[in-house]
């Protein structure tokens, strides 16, 4: 099995709501295409989420089945 991953946003802003932000998952931006375990794509998102901070929008690193 392969696996892509990626990092994205799980806010919008909308300054309408409370704290200016409203649940909405961005666009997937790939860090790596084809990683060959799910092991090693765990291993990816860790690193990068150790990286990177989060922000006001909430930037995280995942994965999914390729």
């Amino acid at each position: 099995m392969c696996y892509s991953v990626f990092h994205r946003t799980w806010w919008t802003r909308n300054p309408a709501w409370p704290g200016g932000r409203e649940p909405g998952a961005g666009k997937r931006h790939y860090i790596e295409h084809h990683v060959e375990t799910e092991k090693e794509a765990q291993a990816i998102c860790r690193e990068w989420n150790a990286n990177h901070e989060p922000g006001f929008l909430s930037d995280k690193a995942e994965y999914e089945e390729a």
